[in-house]
């Protein structure tokens, strides 16, 4: 993480904050409430930075040993497995339910986000010393994260409770849910669509919201607005298609020459990457580095290989013959040398070691599993890749087929994978081909799951055919049905708040 981001000052999700000397050097009265007035540029900062601190929501621990948030959308898909994770395979047998301690930690995590944003955007607000363009890019920050939780909540739970100020009685713990439709027109595209009005730079290399995001996020956005389930109409493709084509033709992101170079921590918030859950080893560092390593075999020197986080073979072995990506060590790895506190001098093991089976290397952090244990590189929210497939999906849907740009855009990613150019001309089959490229470029960061919710539509592994996503078989033998297209509301918000129906399907 870079320092000019490292939240020294923690919000917390309805009182206040603990600050830094630094932030109070007017001031310093040792902590900072809802009740303060923000009387410096230092302050203000510290209620936006604040914002941040929950991006690690997204791959936090959790759900008991070898657990992680980033974990339970992959869970879901039907292709990853978690070994000795002890969550796990109640999502891929389709056995959990609204106890689960990832669904748990997923609402608490991106509604606690929600409080600070609610807190920064009010108190940034009433800062009269700050020049009107510094303000505005401060509230434009704390909106667009406020969007993306909320985004990632209503894809995930659908109809949810809407809180844009802040909590200041019990009775406001009541509040009812809203319809997802209505969290879109009124939350998550109207801050966006401010923020976008924000000069805030296109790229920030410390991590923070940037135009790149905004434009980025809206593009997503927008896709997932027009698809299942809100199917909000063919005009939200092309606004979609306009916001990554902003993207792709301001120039600021490029794709790395190789895949490797996306898990050099030297590239964090670099060329490729638009926006990261920041990580540094000696104050946070990235644990879905041991929870992607094999279980307890020997090849780090983590004290534990969790082994929590490991992709189907069946999905590897649909990826097209030829695909770089799943040549060794580049999206996967087969094997790896066993670590000396492990293996003996002498024994052949430590050169080389077959471990079996696959494994992710998209978290794999040389110089952590080699000898520190202290995982340095970021996890990944958005990246350029992507932004040049959501041009390619939401251009086609626009026009009723792929234009010039399109072809080019998924073509580069391939290109990067050494496969054939795409020459598909139909709106139909270039869709699919995007699809596909979504899932195997993106695959475990947190898409594919909401891919399928969005399409309604699954790739079978084994046949690499289309499926219709209920009715779908997985691997596991499980059929996804209705109630999988949305987690349950948490059982300790439907004890808590009176006003909560629970999803279809669930208690």
């Amino acid at each position: 993480m870079k320092k000019n981001i490292i939240f020294y000052t923690f919000l917390t999700a309805a009182v206040g904050l603990t600050s830094c000397e630094d932030f109070l050097a007017e001031k310093p009265t040792g902590s900072l409430t809802t009740s303060s007035t923000v009387s410096s540029p230092e302050i203000a900062r510290s209620f936006v930075d604040g914002v941040y601190s929950t991006i690690t929501t997204w791959n936090n621990g959790g759900g008991g040993w070898g657990g992680n948030n980033a974990s339970l959308v992959e869970y879901m898909t039907g292709k990853a497995d978690g070994n000795a994770q002890s969550e796990a395979y109640k999502f891929y047998d389709q056995e959990y339910d609204s106890r689960a301690f990832y669904i748990d930690n997923w609402w608490s995590g991106l509604y606690t986000g929600i409080a600070r944003a609610n807190l920064a955007i009010q108190k940034v607000g009433e800062i009269s010393s700050l020049p009107e363009a510094t303000r505005a890019n401060m509230v434009a920050e704390a909106k667009t994260l406020r969007a993306l939780y909320y985004f990632q909540l209503v894809r995930m739970f659908g109809d949810i409770p809407k809180l844009t100020t802040l909590v200041t009685s019990l009775d406001q713990v009541q509040t009812p849910r809203s319809p997802a439709k209505e969290i879109y027109d009124e939350i998550i595209i109207p801050d966006l669509l401010e923020a976008e009005k924000s000069t805030l730079a296109w790229r920030d290399v410390a991590g923070r919201v940037s135009k790149g995001l905004i434009k980025s996020l809206l593009a997503d956005v927008y896709l997932t607005y027009a698809g299942f389930p809100i199917q909000a109409g063919n005009q939200f493709y092309a606004e979609s298609a306009k916001r990554s084509k902003e993207v792709i033709d301001n120039g600021s992101y490029s794709l790395f020459p190789e895949y490797t170079d996306m898990i050099l921590p030297a590239n964090r918030n670099q060329k490729e990457f638009i926006f990261q859950v920041q990580h540094e080893k000696d104050i946070r560092h990235n644990a879905l580095t041991p929870v992607t390593l094999p279980t307890l075999r020997g090849v780090a020197s983590y004290s534990d290989e969790y082994g929590g986080l490991v992709p189907r073979k069946e999905f590897i072995e649909s990826y097209e013959k030829g695909d770089k990506r799943t040549q060794e060590k580049q999206f996967f790895y087969t094997f790896y040398k066993g670590h000396p506190s492990d293996y003996p001098a002498g024994d052949p093991r430590r050169d080389s070691l077959n471990l079996g089976g696959y494994y992710l290397y998209k978290w794999f952090d040389k110089a952590a599993i080699d000898s520190d244990a202290k995982a340095n590189i970021n996890y990944t929210i958005y990246r350029y890749a992507e932004v040049l497939l959501l041009y390619a999906e939401a251009s086609n849907k626009a026009e009723n087929g792929p234009n010039a740009q399109a072809l080019k855009a998924l073509n580069d990613i391939r290109s990067r994978a050494k496969l054939p150019a795409v020459t598909a001309t139909t709106s139909a089959a270039f869709e699919q081909a995007v699809w596909a490229e979504r899932y195997f470029e993106l695959c475990f960061e947190g898409k594919m799951f909401f891919d399928m919710l969005r399409t309604r539509k699954v790739r079978n592994d084994v046949t690499k055919q289309w499926d219709n996503f209920v009715g779908h078989k997985t691997v596991y033998g499980k059929t996804f049905s209705e109630k999988n297209l949305l987690f349950p509301i948490p059982k300790r918000e439907i004890d808590n708040n009176r006003n909560l129906k629970q999803n279809l399907g669930f208690n």
